[in-house]
């Protein structure tokens, strides 16, 4: 148990976050409070690191496997490639950061704001981490209940999302093909932070050999995606593309 290892360990925020939000109260305390706490608040046990990646890279597997099954059966007619599309946008680094504000997740996590950099995905990475620990606690089934019942239900518009335009990639790149541009994605760096964090790629969009936005994401195809929107809404206040 490490119960000794956290400031606030009963908070009214944290109780009540967990049942308005997700309906229930959490007996392991501890492996919440440990989601719940950033790498630059990390402490140190025994020689180990405490904080919240290794419960991020866990609940990333688990929430990955929930919305591909939810989706799954949600969309019985519909194929591979919009089901994948779908799921790549509910579980995306900025929907998992919206969603982490709107259900008030980033006002628990605890964070050096001093510190400097790797606070762009915090309330995302939190999400997983806190879907991990909820796992290791309650076991797949009620966490498959709690994602479905009280995320894609009554947090999420699932619908609205898959009728959202999302693939900018290939929106910039028939703009190229079109104006006779060439547009290219090259991942600039890949790099991974803390000691079992995932890896993370940097990729940036070119138009003719010159660099318009990257962006970083978890996956290459998901880094693409980021850079091709920011590039793609930057030429469309630009005035370059007609939105």
């Amino acid at each position: 148990m490490m119960l000794f290892f956290f400031k606030n360990k009963e908070s009214k925020a944290f109780s009540g976050f967990f049942k308005n939000i997700l309906g229930y109260t959490p007996r392991r305390t501890e492996l919440y409070h440990v989601a719940f706490t950033h790498r630059s608040s990390s402490s140190s046990l025994k020689g180990h690191r405490i904080n919240n990646e290794r419960l991020e890279y866990l609940g990333d597997a688990v929430l990955s496997a929930v919305v591909a099954d939810f989706l799954y059966k949600k969309y019985p007619y519909q194929g591979e490639g919009f089901l994948t599309e779908l799921r790549s946008k509910i579980v995306s680094r900025v929907s998992l950061n919206r969603l982490a504000v709107k259900i008030g997740l980033v006002e628990l996590i605890e964070y050096q704001r001093d510190s400097s950099g790797g606070f762009k995905s915090i309330g995302g990475d939190a999400f997983e981490a806190l879907i991990g620990a909820m796992y290791l606690e309650k076991g797949y089934k009620f966490t498959q209940r709690v994602i479905v019942d009280k995320i894609l239900c009554n947090c999420l518009d699932v619908d609205a999302m898959a009728t959202t335009d999302w693939n900018f990639k290939s929106k910039i790149i028939d703009w190229g093909q079109k104006n006779h541009k060439k547009v290219t994605f090259e991942v600039v760096r890949s790099f991974s932070q803390g000691h079992v964090a995932r890896r993370q790629y940097e990729s940036l969009v070119s138009i003719d050999g010159i660099p318009q936005k990257s962006a970083v994401e978890y996956s290459i195809k998901a880094a693409e995606q980021l850079a091709a929107e920011k590039t793609y809404k930057d030429l469309v206040s630009q005035g370059v593309i007609e939105k």
